[in-house]
């Protein structure tokens, strides 16, 4: 097995950073759908009495950390769909063929993806001040940082596991889809877990988005459904077991790089 090279690992990193510099309207598209949920939803309801909210907690407040939460969900899994590219493209076969491990690219595009996903959460905090979220102080901004990093890896070794296993882009958005809504939904990013019908909210304690949407609004409000020691806990133990499967299935792929 070929060590792991960091500056495999930062070469990577670099290249999708200068990607995203270039073409920055990517990064502003991405922002669109978080932004109108944000703002639509949030303002919408701001003053509404949705049930399951503690008294004293406006709507916009309540949604901010699911609304980081799908935009690292959704920017996460569709991480894989680069890697399909790369691989149509033929530049991920260039790449294997390099001495470099498989297991250095695998952590080469988690880093550099995560990268771009937590800043455009960062962003989306930043946005919410402009509709009256209170921007966290220090502590409870780096605390929020490592939930959103967590969440972010989790669901890149997830979007990439899945796409070492496919052959073409065209089927990827399917099987994205079918994966990325449930979790969404399941999460009480919009809503609370205990709102759900009773014969789903056990549903809700599989789906890792859970415990990062918790924990982060439990950071950034003070109000969440568990304790935020035991969300990050939880979401770190299945963010560990999603990369394992995820290095696992990439470096035994047979068709990635051909």
């Amino acid at each position: 097995m070929k060590p792991i090279k960091i500056k495999a690992i930062y070469i990577i990193w670099l290249r999708e950073m200068r990607r995203i510099w270039r073409f920055k309207s990517e990064l502003i598209g991405s922002l669109v759908m978080p932004v109108m949920f944000l703002v639509f939803l949030g303002l919408g309801l701001n003053g509404a009495a949705v049930p399951g909210i503690p008294r004293g907690v406006s709507y916009i407040d309540f949604i901010m950390a699911g609304v980081i939460g799908m935009t690292l969900l959704f920017n996460s899994m569709f991480g894989g769909m680069d890697l399909l590219w790369e691989k149509e493209m033929g530049f991920l076969k260039e790449v294997m063929v390099s001495p470099v491990s498989r297991l250095s690219i695998f952590i080469g595009k988690v880093v550099a993806s995560s990268t771009t996903s937590i800043i455009e959460s960062v962003m989306i905090l930043l946005l919410g001040m402009l509709l009256g979220f209170k921007f966290p102080d220090f502590g409870r901004f780096m605390l929020t940082l490592m939930f959103m990093l967590v969440t972010s890896f989790t669901f890149l070794g997830l979007g990439l596991a899945i796409s070492s296993r496919m052959k073409d882009t065209q089927g990827f958005p399917v099987v994205m889809n079918f994966v990325i809504f449930p979790l969404f939904f399941l999460s009480g990013a919009f809503y609370p877990v205990e709102a759900l019908p009773g014969i789903l909210r056990p549903l809700c304690y599989f789906d890792p988005l859970t415990y990062g949407v918790d924990g982060m609004r439990a950071v950034l409000i003070g109000v969440s459904s568990m304790p935020p020691i035991l969300d990050f806990a939880v979401l770190s133990l299945f963010c560990l077991a999603i990369i394992l499967i995820g290095v696992h299935l990439f470096e035994t792929g047979s068709d990635i790089g051909n």
